[in-house]
């Protein structure tokens, strides 16, 4: 059978989804599900999935990523991917294979510049086929990049998916823990397992070796604590996560024995021990 690309449409996502349940479903092919989630943008999310998701590979586990942010998805450019994926029945989609782990992103389905206006139902209707008509293969861990906010989106994941377990993301920041506060709170309320916090940007080394805590200092340590959840870690500003972004060469695949590897390899070590 002739194998084709796919590219997104509204058609494509409506005709493969399947109905909406009650009860939280596995996505098949995949052991544990680990979202990373954060209520606020330019917190450095995807950038920290991506990295948490390199560094549990590292751990030799099958890892897969999805990129579950609808309206701005970013991992393509992170992981240096400008493919389509392939569906062989016209329903399933392939997903693509980069740095070791297999990868889905609306990105890959639509143009980079295309503008993603949806409404409510319709982005309900394409994370179902992501986590429906995808065929993971035989993953240990599947990371899933959740959309900033706490919109449809992020409220279909946790009301449908069996998430088991939830890493929040945050700078030190007051406004930026206001809104982690919040994502929170929703995650409790729809009884999905929090693993942890994680304070990104959390301070910059300058050539001078001084610690400068340009966002705050400890701020999301305190609110770990306030709320009785635990600090995964403290990731600082560090230039190489930013160009490996930018440039499609995760961090930690690159630069294993940097000192903000480790910590991230430390930080996945604990996301496993929490979601066993």
């Amino acid at each position: 059978m002739e194998k084709k690309t796919v590219s997104m449409s509204k058609d494509f996502v409506e005709n493969n989804s399947p109905k909406s349940s009650k009860l939280k479903l596995p996505i098949l092919g995949v052991k544990k599900i680990i979202a990373v989630s954060s209520a606020k943008g330019g917190v450095g999310k995807s950038t920290i999935a991506v990295n948490l998701a390199v560094a549990l590979k590292k751990l030799n586990f099958k890892i897969g990523i999805l990129d579950a942010d609808i309206y701005g998805p970013s991992i393509p450019q992170m992981l240096g991917i400008n493919e389509k994926p392939i569906s062989e029945d016209g329903k399933n989609l392939t997903p693509i294979s980069k740095h070791g782990m297999q990868c889905m992103s609306m990105g890959f389905l639509v143009d980079q510049d295309a503008a993603m206006i949806w409404r409510g139902p319709m982005v309900a209707s394409a994370i179902k086929t992501f986590t429906s008509n995808v065929l993971w293969n035989n993953l240990d861990y599947l990371v899933i990049d959740l959309p900033p906010g706490t919109g449809d989106a992020l409220l279909t994941f946790s009301q449908e998916i069996l998430i088991d377990g939830v890493v929040i993301i945050s700078t030190p920041q007051e406004i930026a823990l206001l809104d982690a506060n919040r994502g929170i709170k929703m995650f409790q309320k729809l009884n999905v397992n929090i693993a942890g916090i994680i304070e990104n940007m959390s301070s910059f080394i300058s050539g001078d070796g001084k610690e400068h805590f340009i966002f705050g200092k400890d701020g999301a340590e305190n609110m770990s604590k306030n709320l009785q959840i635990d600090l995964l870690g403290k990731i600082p500003i560090e230039i190489g996560l930013r160009e490996g972004a930018d440039n499609g060469k995760p961090y930690v695949e690159f630069f294993e024995d940097s000192k903000t590897s480790k910590e991230i390899i430390e930080i996945a070590k604990k996301i496993v021990e929490k979601v066993k």
